[in-house]
C-alpha cells in the first residue's frame, strides 16, 4: 500500500541538520575551477560531448523499418553506422545534379 502523503516529510523544508548558508559562508564561496587548481586536480569538464570538429545536419529521414530495425540490433550508434554506409555507398555511386539547393528546395 503506497503511503499516506500526510506523513511525508516536506522536501523543501529545511531540515535542522542543514541550517542556511550565512553571510559570511556566501562571501567565502568560490569558483570550482579555483579549487580544483588550488589541489592540483583537473576539474571535471562540462555536461555532454565535447564539441566536434565538423558538426553533424539534423534530418529528418524515412527510412524503412527493417533497415532501421537491422541498424538498431547492432546496438549503440547505429546512426552512426547508417552514415557510414551512406558514405561508403558515395564512393562508388554518383548522383544527378539538380537545381535544387542544399535544403533539396530550389
Amino acid at each position: 500500500m503506497a503511503s499516506d502523503p500526510k506523513n511525508r516529510p516536506d522536501p523543501f523544508l529545511t531540515d535542522e541538520e542543514t541550517a542556511p548558508l550565512t553571510d559570511a559562508e556566501i562571501a567565502r564561496l568560490r569558483r570550482g575551477e579555483e579549487v580544483f587548481a588550488e589541489l592540483g586536480l583537473p576539474a571535471p569538464r562540462g555536461r555532454g560531448r565535447p564539441p566536434a570538429k565538423v558538426r553533424k545536419q539534423q534530418v529528418t529521414l524515412r527510412l524503412d523499418p527493417d533497415i532501421v530495425e537491422r541498424f538498431k540490433a547492432s546496438g549503440r550508434g547505429w546512426q552512426t553506422r547508417i552514415n557510414d554506409a551512406l558514405r561508403e555507398w558515395l564512393k562508388t555511386h554518383s548522383l544527378p545534379r539538380t537545381d535544387a539547393g542544399p535544403d533539396g528546395n530550389g
